[in-house]
């Protein structure tokens, strides 16, 4: 897909019940584009915002898209700045979180070392927040007008004001691996799965970082409703782990499938889900019993997971549209 700054596309597909599962009912897919990363779901706007790049720098191919959640058609597509007019390189996108309090969509530059934010209602580029090394991931904390970004490459967490986009707090863990985030808005609390800690690092407001232990190589990290209760994707051991973290421990581990990259958790029906790569599946969990509820067949490489509204919404890497684009796949939650 050919992305021009600030311009609306048509769709690159349409969404088809392509396997429908005793469990789940139908699964629909639709081709998007190449580079598919990650998704984040606006409730204002009720669009689904995904991220692409494709290969490594200079990066010429990026886009922040605009899709609809049922269709799963694309609506609009903006292209990051050029940031070097001589190899064409632009801010390409890679995490991403959406602000509805201010209708901003945040982005990590994961190869330029920086955050940015966008405007959702037209894609207008913001500002650019430079700093944050290696950002993966970013996540929105709308009651106190926070943005906590994570320096996989030095070990930091930042927070930003997404009011001013100035930074407002750095804390550095040496030695860590920030990846997947996750905040308690009650509380202000952030937390962020440590993949070579093997541990969930929590930064509370105006308190040093405290360190709870994880699963094997946590790479995603989600919260249950009442912000007691941690998921941990674990890449290396292809399980999601259940965290107490009033207790600081791993209560249990459940076996999802190689390669788990992503975890969400659902505040309406108390279910976990988890996407496992390697395995090219997307596993349904109930954490109070520690079971499998259901395991749905996505395809290649799916990268990123997220519910809303009952909803379950994976990106994967698998090239298998027609044009070799990635996939986006949606399929209901039930009790």
């Amino acid at each position: 897909m050919a992305l021009a700054a600030g311009s609306t596309l048509a769709a690159t597909g349409t969404a088809t019940a392509a396997h429908p599962d005793r469990h789940t009912g139908p699964v629909a897919s639709a081709p998007v584009t190449a580079g598919l990363y990650q998704s984040a779901y606006s409730a204002r706007n009720h669009v689904l915002w995904a991220t692409s790049a494709v290969g490594r720098p200079p990066v010429t191919t990026s886009g922040l898209l605009k899709l609809d959640p049922h269709t799963l058609k694309v609506r609009a597509a903006y292209r990051p700045p050029v940031t070097d007019q001589q190899t064409g390189a632009v801010e390409a996108v890679y995490g991403v979180a959406v602000d509805d309090e201010h209708d901003t969509v945040w982005t990590t530059n994961t190869r330029d070392d920086s955050v940015a934010v966008y405007s959702q209602r037209n894609g207008k580029h913001l500002a650019t927040l430079p700093d944050v090394a290696h950002a993966r991931e970013v996540v929105v904390d709308e009651r106190h007008d926070t943005a906590w970004a994570g320096g996989f490459g030095d070990g930091s967490l930042v927070a930003f004001d997404t009011r001013t986009y100035q930074e407002k707090r750095r804390v550095t863990v040496e030695g860590s691996s920030p990846a997947g985030l996750a905040v308690n808005e009650r509380t202000g609390t952030v937390y962020a799965a440590d993949l070579d800690g093997d541990r969930i690092i929590a930064v509370p407001p105006h308190k040093e970082p405290q360190s709870v232990p994880a699963g094997d190589g946590p790479i995603s990290v989600a919260l249950s409703r009442d912000g007691r209760t941690a998921y941990t994707a674990n890449q290396a051991a292809g399980s999601v782990s259940v965290v107490n973290l009033r207790r600081g421990r791993v209560t249990r581990s459940v076996p999802t499938g190689e390669g788990t990259l992503s975890v969400a958790a659902d505040p309406r029906t108390g279910r976990v889900v988890a996407a496992n790569r390697t395995a090219g599946t997307v596993t349904v969990l109930d954490p109070r019993r520690g079971t499998v509820v259901r395991t749905v067949a996505t395809g290649p490489h799916p990268n990123h997971v997220r519910v809303a509204h009952g909803s379950v919404y994976a990106v994967d890497k698998s090239h298998a549209g027609p044009g070799g684009e990635d996939l986006v796949h949606r399929f209901r939650l039930r009790r």
